[in-house]
């Protein structure tokens, strides 16, 4: 769907180059030339021109879409106030008569078959009336005639000025009109890379709440199992220790799976805003009950009071799993800093393995895709999806020491944003 709004108003630009073109071709005739113009009849048109391109800016401004019959009326008022110029200015004699051609090479370029078929059968007709009818720029007479060649020469001399500004005019409109088509290219191309991101997400949340919901049954009947099996070995003290284990381990998979049904639900009901610093040491001590053998370091490099973020559940598993993803790569010495300026907050993760090859960074943040011998590869892909929903980005490089460096970039917003 062509954008007529920005067509519109190119065209407005070329018509106030126009209106400054023709006042001085005006100006040169009456005093260069001594031409014998209607200097009313020819300012009225001019004034009705420049009218025109006011309420054009102004209808710019409102709310409604610009429709393809209205750029065309728009065409068609441009095209017969020119028509109604030439007239006055000696008809299709005047070196300025293919400034009728850029109606119709802006409508080829913007409009349908049948809108440019109707212009290029009245921009002829216009042409071909001028042929006979119109008024003449210099009136010969006997007492006063000018040298035949003199005229030939300022005719040649305006068609060139009139080719040139005509080149120079088309260029510049379908120029701007390449690049308005080359930006909706590229929306419709976004909009169908989130369509495909949309579904990607849509089937593993499917996948996730039928994977949860199913291992409700299994659990329950294993911690049953593991109650009985402990009625039955109360005397084998090293069997009984395993089988608590065992027990504790799958009544932290059941935890797990409510609070996870309990935190979607309570994300959409409020929202929590906590410091930057507050969420990341929430996250960090999150991070030592689940995985007591990684070691890091804790930096805070931002000055002054740190921004507060919207502390949602979402947002804290997926700082998590960034953490848990360089501690898989090397648990030992991670370096953990904050930082922030006036518009983002960075949150920064250097670890100490192997870093990431060139391949491997073209595909991160795809689903089913990851660095690490095992997992499914999609904790990134999921983390990116969340942090886009609070308009943020994580990046990972190879940090020139060695190792890899995750960087989570989250704008600064007001608490009522």
């Amino acid at each position: 769907m062509a954008n007529h709004r920005e067509n519109l108003l190119q065209l407005s630009y070329i018509r106030s180059v126009t209106l400054f073109g023709q006042c001085l071709a005006v100006i040169f005739a009456i005093y260069g030339l001594h031409a014998d113009l209607n200097v009313w009849k020819i300012s009225s048109t001019l004034g009705t021109l420049a009218f025109l391109n006011l309420i054009t800016y102004a209808r710019l401004f409102s709310p409604w879409p610009v429709t393809e019959p209205e750029f065309f009326t728009q065409l068609i008022a441009e095209m017969s106030l020119y028509g109604a110029l030439l007239f006055h200015m000696g008809g299709a004699t005047n070196p300025f008569i293919f400034l009728l051609l850029v109606p119709l090479i802006i409508a080829s370029a913007t409009l349908s078959k049948r809108y440019v078929w109707l212009i290029a059968v009245m921009i002829v007709a216009i042409y071909s009336s001028l042929l006979f009818y119109y008024e003449p720029i210099l009136k010969l007479s006997n007492s006063h005639q000018h040298r035949i060649m003199e005229l030939f020469d300022i005719h040649i001399v305006g068609m060139w000025i009139n080719f040139l500004l005509t080149v120079l005019v088309i260029t510049y409109f379908i120029v701007r009109m390449r690049q308005s088509m080359q930006q909706q290219q590229d929306k419709l191309e976004q909009e169908r890379e989130k369509h495909i991101h949309d579904q990607q997400l849509l089937s593993l949340a499917t996948m996730a709440a039928g994977t949860a919901h199913e291992l409700g049954t299994p659990l329950s009947t294993m911690q049953v199992l593991l109650k009985e099996l402990e009625h039955e070995h109360q005397h084998t003290p090293d069997l009984l220790e395993d089988l608590q284990l065992l027990y504790q381990q799958t009544e932290v998979c059941a935890t797990r799976l409510k609070q996870m049904t309990q935190s979607v639900k309570e994300e959409h009901s409020t929202t929590q805003w906590l410091p930057a610093t507050e969420l990341i040491e929430a996250t960090l001590e999150q991070l030592m009950v689940q995985r007591p053998d990684v070691s890091q370091t804790y930096t805070v490099m931002g000055l002054g009071e740190p921004p507060y973020l919207s502390c949602t559940t979402s947002l804290k598993q997926s700082l998590l799993n960034l953490i848990n993803n360089a501690a898989d790569a090397n648990p030992k010495d991670l370096q953990i800093e904050l930082d922030w300026d006036q518009q983002q907050t960075y949150f920064r993760i250097h670890d100490w393995g192997p870093g990431i090859s060139l391949e491997q960074s073209d595909n991160l943040g795809k689903p089913f895709i990851t660095t690490k011998g095992k997992g499914l590869g999609i904790g990134l892909f999921l983390t990116a999806t969340t942090l886009a929903r609070y308009d943020g980005d994580v990046r990972l490089y190879n940090h020139p020491e060695g190792g890899t460096l995750t960087e989570v970039t989250l704008p600064i917003r007001q608490k009522n944003d």
